[in-house]
């Protein structure tokens, strides 16, 4: 029998993160206020104040995740002014001199955003995803998030040619190749860092909520069973949630009392499954994940 532990912690993140072991987090995923956005939930954060504001958090997140863990940021730029503003671009360098690495960068395309109309731009589609590590070599495995190869294969390599068998250069110069035949016999192959899912519809009782496939993604991605996963801006918990549900221990932090307390009420802090109860939760996330592809 597994026991997971979900602990939800109440509190200004800042301070509460001072509480946990240094290197003890093998993943921490979060999605903070934007700058200025929720200001009705969180009062929101000026943009030009956001490097500021962000940076005694980020360093706290450095000394309790794992020289082997990663920090993946959802966040994206606002509108100000008629341009965007370039905190985000601003956050990234200041971390980088903070001794994080900006390792890559996952762009989340939302399928179902909102259609809308503005003078001077389009409707926004899409968010950053940004993955911070403390190292360059970290935990990572990429077999559990590959993907099916999709119905090209069926004809492209059903006849391959004398160039299809050999490694084919790049004709501009670039260094770059491919072997087609590599890909027979393959079902699986991996996936890009462009991550097509639709925004969180079904959880009201938020005023951002995750959709619960984003953080599950990353979940997969870069931790084991048993290892320990962080939301420092936990929300309505859909990070522990999937955390649980995934059998990973889990820790998330809120500082409003009301979300705190639901979250509590929901999420059991010790989770036992049987083996064969584990079995059937994971059939039917990976089912829920094909159907909203």
């Amino acid at each position: 029998m597994l026991k997971i532990q979900t602990l939800p912690l109440q509190g200004d993140c800042k301070e509460v993160l001072k509480t946990l072991d240094d290197n003890s987090i093998d993943l921490i995923v979060t999605s903070p206020p934007y700058a200025d956005q929720r200001k009705s939930t969180y009062g929101g954060i000026h943009p030009d104040r956001y490097v500021e504001w962000f940076l005694p958090i980020s360093a706290e997140l450095k000394r309790v995740l794992k020289p082997t863990g990663t920090f993946i940021l959802n966040i994206k730029e606002r509108v100000q002014k008629g341009e965007r503003h370039t905190y985000v671009l601003e956050l990234i360098l200041a971390m980088r001199e903070q001794g994080w690495l900006w390792t890559e960068e996952f762009i989340w395309h939302k399928k179902n955003s909102y259609p809308g109309k503005w003078p001077n731009r389009f409707r926004d589609s899409w968010e950053r995803l940004l993955q911070f590590n403390k190292q360059r070599k970290f935990n990572m495995y990429q077999e559990e998030v590959m993907v099916p190869i999709g119905d090209w294969a069926n004809k492209r390599l059903k006849n391959l040619s004398t160039t299809d068998k050999v490694r084919d250069n790049s004709k501009v110069g670039s260094g770059f190749g491919k072997r087609v035949s590599n890909w027979v016999g393959r079902d699986k192959v991996y996936p890009t860092n462009v991550l097509h899912m639709a925004t969180e519809t079904g959880n009201k009782r938020h005023s951002a909520a995750f959709p619960k496939h984003l953080p599950e993604w990353f979940i997969k991605l870069f931790t084991q069973e048993g290892d320990w996963v962080l939301d420092p801006f936990m929300g309505s918990g859909t990070t522990n949630r999937v955390a649980q549900r995934l059998r990973r221990n889990s820790i998330g932090i809120e500082i409003l009392p009301e979300y705190f307390e639901r979250v509590k009420e929901e999420i059991k802090p010790v989770f036992e499954m049987q083996p064969a109860q584990s079995a059937l939760l994971e059939e039917k996330a990976n089912y829920a994940t094909t159907e909203s592809k």
